[in-house]
């Protein structure tokens, strides 16, 4: 669709009492433990052997969140000029472009200042990691305002969870730990595998909640291509493996006990999959927020269990 198209200002939405909650909602501020659960892993690897920087980590964090932000400030304005959230139909919450609360070029503008504001931050971790570090911030800016936009849309295309496995599992995880370490460990690239499943999970609910809005709007995600039943299984796939994988790299003697921590948080995980497989329309946000909460609970457990293991040994 044009992006040019009027930005008609009609709502059926109760708007934010104030600019700063319109930005805020634009922010989608529970999306970003999916971004700060990976860098916990990464850190807590790191931590587990004995080399934890903390300004590192902290400047770490904050780049993951502002690259998150960028992202979800990007989604909005990209999707709706795209026409992918159509007035009266989205089952998500609100998007503030949609609902005509922020015009496109306030967005994009918001944008830059995000994208702006993580690249300053990012140099800091260039010097400290170098060309690898570089690597992969650019790549991460470069596949944000591609997930939606550009003449390949990543999201439109079935690379979505390709793109969220990649950049919320295996680069923030890994990137984590190199920057604490400055090198890779098996262990922490199954971590980054770990998480990136998980983050992908998050994406499956959200594009199996709109597979019908999205087939109408020709956007071609993995949940339109494989239908209802084969989005539940890439679905259980995804969120039962982290759990499973864990046992035999114990088993295999490539991780520390510690690790089986994360089968603290199954019980979350089981109603996660219950509410997927139960759950229709706006209903299925509900499972959205648990898969989100049992990838920051596994995260969590993953780091602290590896710290654990170390400190027992």
């Amino acid at each position: 669709m044009n992006s040019r198209r009027k930005h008609t200002i009609v709502t059926t939405n109760e708007v934010p009492s104030s600019r700063w909650g319109i930005w805020k909602l634009a922010a989608r501020p529970w999306t970003l433990p999916a971004a700060a659960a990976p860098v916990l892993v990464g850190g807590g690897l790191a931590l587990a052997e004995g080399q934890f920087r903390p300004l590192v980590a902290l400047v770490t964090l904050v780049v993951a969140l502002l690259l998150q932000v960028g992202v979800n400030f990007v989604n909005d304005v990209q999707d709706y000029q795209r026409g992918a959230d159509q007035m009266g139909e989205r089952l998500g919450p609100p998007r503030v472009t949609t609902e005509g609360w922020l015009m496109p070029a306030e967005v994009w503008g918001g944008t830059w200042v995000v994208f702006g504001a993580t690249a300053l931050l990012g140099l800091y971790l260039v010097w400290v990691g170098g060309w690898p570090i570089l690597g992969i911030g650019v790549a991460s800016v470069v596949a944000a305002l591609a997930y939606t936009g550009g003449p390949f849309p990543l999201g439109y295309h079935n690379l979505g969870e390709v793109f969220v496995f990649l950049f919320f599992g295996l680069f923030a995880v890994g990137g984590t730990y190199y920057l604490q370490t400055g090198a890779l460990s098996p262990l922490a690239v199954w971590a980054g595998a770990f998480m990136g499943s998980l983050a992908a999970a998050i994406l499956v609910v959200n594009n199996y909640r709109d597979l019908e809005n999205d087939r109408r709007a020709g956007k071609h995600t993995l949940a339109v291509c494989l239908g209802r039943q084969g989005t539940q299984v890439e679905y259980t796939l995804l969120l039962g493996l982290p759990y499973l994988t864990p046992i035999g790299l114990w088993l295999a003697g490539a991780a520390p006990l510690g690790v089986l921590a994360v089968w603290l948080s199954a019980p979350l995980m089981v109603k996660a999959l219950r509410q997927f497989y139960t759950l229709q329309g706006r209903a299925l946000n509900r499972a959205l927020a648990v898969t989100g909460k049992v990838e920051l609970a596994y995260g969590v457990l993953l780091a602290l269990g590896a710290v654990a293991s170390a400190l027992l040994a």
